[in-house]
C-alpha cells in the first residue's frame, strides 16, 4: 500500500512540476513602463477598425484583442493614454465594466477591464486624441505636394498606448489585422501587407502574421505612390519625391540578400521603405515590412543609405529577437549598428565601413563625455536603469554605438568565423521572441566563449560598466586620416581653406572635417563658408555639424538659413543639439525661442517635448 502511495505522489507531484513549467513558460521580467498584468493575462491578436478623421484629427474604432489567461485572472489591465473609451465587449458581445486610473504624465493611464477566466475576445470601442502624442497629423502646407493631409504614427518607445489601448511593453508579442477607412484620394500603410495602390472606397485591410511588439505597429495616411527597388523591395514616396528616393535607394534589394547572406532568411517576406515629410522625428523607424524614413536621407549621392542598412538589420535584431524591455534596449540597437556596419562594408567595402565606424566613435566618446558631465554616468552603461523615467532617454548613442563596439570586442576576440556562425544561430534560436541582457551573457558564455575569452572581453565592463572600457577596439580609417592633416593645419592657422584637398570629398570626410574644427573665429567662418558654401548645403547631416560652428561663433550671416532648417527639419537627431547651442546665451535663446514658435506646430511630439526642456 505504502509503495502504491509513494508512486502515486511521484506521479503528481511530476504532474504538477511540468503544469508549472507549461505556465511558467511565458514569462516576462517586469517592465516597469507598462501597467499590463501580462504575466498573468497576454494579448496574442489584435483585430483594428479605424476610420481615419482628418477634421477632427482622431481615429475611432475599435480594437478586438485575443488573449490566453494564464491564471484565470478577472480582469485584463492595458496601457492607454489621452483615450477615449465608449464601451467593452466580451465575447458574447455582452458588455463588461472597466475602470480608467490614476493619469501618468509619461505612462497615461492602466485601463482594468473586468473578464471572465474564459474570455478568449475582448472588443474595445475608443477614439484618439486630436493631442495624441503617437500621431502627427500634417496638413497640405506641410507636405511636399500641398494638395492632401498626412498622418504617420511614431509607437516607440511607449506612445502606441495613444492610439491603441495595448500591453505596450517590448517583451509582449502579438499578430494583428487591421482596416482603416480614410479619404479615397489617399493610400494608407501599415506594418502589415500592404498594397501598391489607391483604393476607389479609401478601405484598406491589413493582416501581419509575424507576431510583433506593440512599438512596432505602425500606420501612415497620404498622398503616396510606389516603385519597386528589387525583387522583394520598394519604396513609397509622395509622387514628386518618388523618383529621387527610388534613385538614391537603388541599393536595397543587395543590402537584402548581403543580410540573409551574413544572418539567415529575411523573415518578413517584404521589405519596403516609406519616405514621409520631413518632420518625422528620426532618421528611420524599423516597422516590419515598412521602414519610416526621413527624407533627409535623400541627399542627393547615396551618402546617408546606412540608414537604411540599419533600419534593415533591425529586421534581425529588435524585430525578430527583441530586448524583453526597455533597460535592455542596447540588445536591439548594439546588434543593429555591428549588422549595419557588416552590410555596408559588404556593399560598398571596408574603407566606406571604417569612416562609419571611426565616426561612430567620435559620436559616442561625445555621448559619454556630456551624459558625465550631466551628472549621468548610470545612462553610460549598457544595460540601463530606467525605472519611472521614459524609456525615450535611454536613446542614446550609448546603446548604439558602445553595444556596437562590445560585440566588435567579442568579434576580435572570437573571430568573424565563430561570431557569425554564433549570431546566425542566435536568431534562428530565438526568433519572435525577447531577449534579456542577462539571458544573453548565458546564452553568449555558454555557446560561445570559453572561460579565457570572457576574461579577455570583460563582459561586465562593457555591460554593468560606465563609459568605455580600456579593451576597447580604436578604429582606424585610411580615408579620414587625410582629413586629419587637413583638420590639423587648418587648426593651427597653416592653410586656409582654398588651400586644402577636397578631392573625393563624400559626406563622411565633411563630417569628420567639421567635427574636428576648433578655435575658429569670423574670419575664419567667412573662409569656410565662402569655399564649401556650408550655410547653402542641402545635405542636412553636414547642414547640422555646420551650424553647431554658426552657433558656438555667432555667425549670423549663416543665421537665416539656419531658422529654415529648424523650421523645415523635424528631426531630433539634428534639433536637439541645435537649440541647445542656442539656450546657452540669453541672445540667441530669444531668437531659437521666437523659431521655435514657428516650427514647433510641424514637430512630431518626441521632437516638441524634448525641445520644450531645452527652451524652458
Amino acid at each position: 500500500m505504502n509503495k502504491y502511495f509513494l508512486f502515486f505522489l511521484v506521479l503528481l507531484f511530476t504532474f504538477l512540476g511540468c503544469t508549472n513549467n507549461q505556465k511558467n513558460d511565458h514569462f516576462l521580467n517586469e517592465d516597469a513602463h507598462s501597467y499590463a498584468n501580462f504575466n498573468d493575462v497576454r494579448i496574442t491578436h489584435m483585430n483594428l477598425s479605424l476610420t481615419v478623421d482628418f477634421q477632427k484629427n482622431t481615429l475611432d474604432g475599435k480594437v478586438d484583442v485575443s488573449v490566453d489567461n494564464y491564471t484565470n485572472a478577472k480582469q485584463l489591465i492595458l496601457d492607454s493614454k489621452d483615450l477615449t473609451i465608449h464601451k467593452v465587449l466580451l465575447d458574447n458581445g455582452v458588455e463588461t465594466s472597466f475602470t480608467l486610473g490614476d493619469i501618468s504624465e509619461i505612462f497615461g493611464q492602466p485601463l482594468t477591464i473586468n473578464i471572465k477566466p474564459s474570455t478568449k475576445v475582448v472588443s474595445i470601442y475608443y477614439t484618439t486624441s486630436p493631442d495624441a502624442e503617437a500621431l502627427q497629423w500634417l496638413t497640405p502646407e506641410q507636405t511636399l505636394g500641398k494638395e492632401h493631409p498626412f498622418l504617420f504614427s511614431q509607437s516607440q518607445a511607449i506612445l502606441a498606448r495613444s492610439w491603441v489601448p495595448c500591453q505596450d511593453g517590448p517583451g509582449v508579442k502579438f499578430t494583428y489585422e487591421a482596416t482603416i477607412k480614410t479619404d479615397s484620394n489617399l493610400i494608407a500603410l501599415m506594418s502589415a501587407e500592404n498594397g501598391t495602390s489607391k483604393n476607389n472606397d479609401g478601405v484598406y485591410t491589413f493582416k501581419m502574421d509575424q507576431p510583433i511588439s506593440s512599438y512596432l505597429l505602425a500606420l501612415t495616411v497620404g498622398d503616396l505612390a510606389f516603385a519597386s527597388t528589387g525583387r522583394n523591395s520598394g519604396v513609397y514616396a509622395e509622387p514628386a519625391m518618388l523618383e529621387k528616393s527610388v534613385w538614391e535607394l537603388n541599393a536595397m534589394q543587395s543590402m537584402i540578400d548581403s543580410a540573409e547572406q551574413l544572418y539567415g532568411p529575411y523573415a518578413w517576406e517584404r521589405y519596403d521603405v516609406v519616405i514621409l515629410p520631413p518632420s518625422f522625428p528620426f532618421g528611420g523607424m524599423e516597422n516590419p515590412r515598412l521602414t519610416f524614413a526621413t527624407p533627409t536621407i535623400i541627399a542627393g549621392d547615396r551618402s546617408l543609405v546606412a540608414l537604411i542598412a540599419h533600419e534593415l538589420a533591425h529586421s534581425w535584431s529588435g524585430n525578430l529577437v527583441t530586448n524583453e524591455t526597455w533597460n535592455d534596449f542596447w540588445l536591439n540597437e548594439g546588434f543593429t549598428v555591428y549588422f549595419e556596419q557588416r552590410i555596408m562594408e559588404k556593399i560598398f567595402g571596408k574603407p566606406y565601413e571604417e569612416m562609419l565606424t571611426k565616426l561612430g566613435m567620435g559620436e559616442l566618446e561625445a555621448t559619454i563625455d556630456d551624459l558625465i558631465k550631466e551628472g549621468n554616468s548610470d545612462d553610460t552603461h549598457l544595460y540601463l536603469n530606467l525605472d519611472g523615467r521614459n524609456p525615450d532617454d535611454g536613446l542614446t548613442d550609448v546603446a548604439y554605438e558602445k553595444g556596437r563596439f562590445f560585440l566588435q570586442k567579442v568579434e576580435s576576440v572570437v573571430g568573424r568565423q565563430r561570431f557569425d556562425s554564433f549570431l546566425k544561430n542566435y536568431f534562428k534560436a530565438n526568433k519572435f521572441k525577447p531577449m534579456n541582457t542577462e539571458r544573453f551573457i548565458r546564452n553568449l558564455n555558454n555557446h560561445l566563449l570559453t572561460p579565457e575569452e570572457e576574461q579577455a572581453i570583460n563582459i561586465n565592463a562593457w555591460v554593468y560598466g560606465p563609459g568605455l572600457p580600456d579593451n576597447a577596439l580604436i578604429p582606424y580609417s585610411e580615408e579620414l586620416d587625410r582629413v586629419e592633416s587637413a583638420i590639423a593645419q587648418y587648426n593651427n592657422n597653416q592653410i586656409m581653406a582654398n588651400k586644402i584637398d577636397i578631392s573625393g570629398y563624400t559626406t563622411h570626410h565633411w563630417l569628420y572635417f567639421l567635427r574636428g574644427l576648433k578655435n575658429l573665429d569670423s574670419i575664419k567662418m567667412r573662409d569656410l563658408d565662402d569655399n564649401f558654401k556650408f550655410t547653402q548645403t542641402g545635405n542636412s547631416e553636414i547642414a547640422c555639424d555646420w551650424f553647431k560652428h554658426c552657433i558656438d561663433n555667432q555667425y549670423d550671416v549663416a543665421f537665416p538659413a539656419l531658422s529654415d532648417f529648424l523650421i523645415r527639419v523635424g528631426r531630433r537627431k539634428f534639433l536637439t543639439p541645435l537649440y541647445t547651442r542656442l539656450a546657452k546665451t540669453p541672445q540667441n535663446k530669444a531668437w531659437g525661442k521666437e523659431v521655435y514658435q514657428t516650427a514647433r506646430k510641424g514637430y512630431h511630439s518626441v521632437s516638441y517635448h524634448s525641445i520644450d526642456e531645452v527652451l524652458k
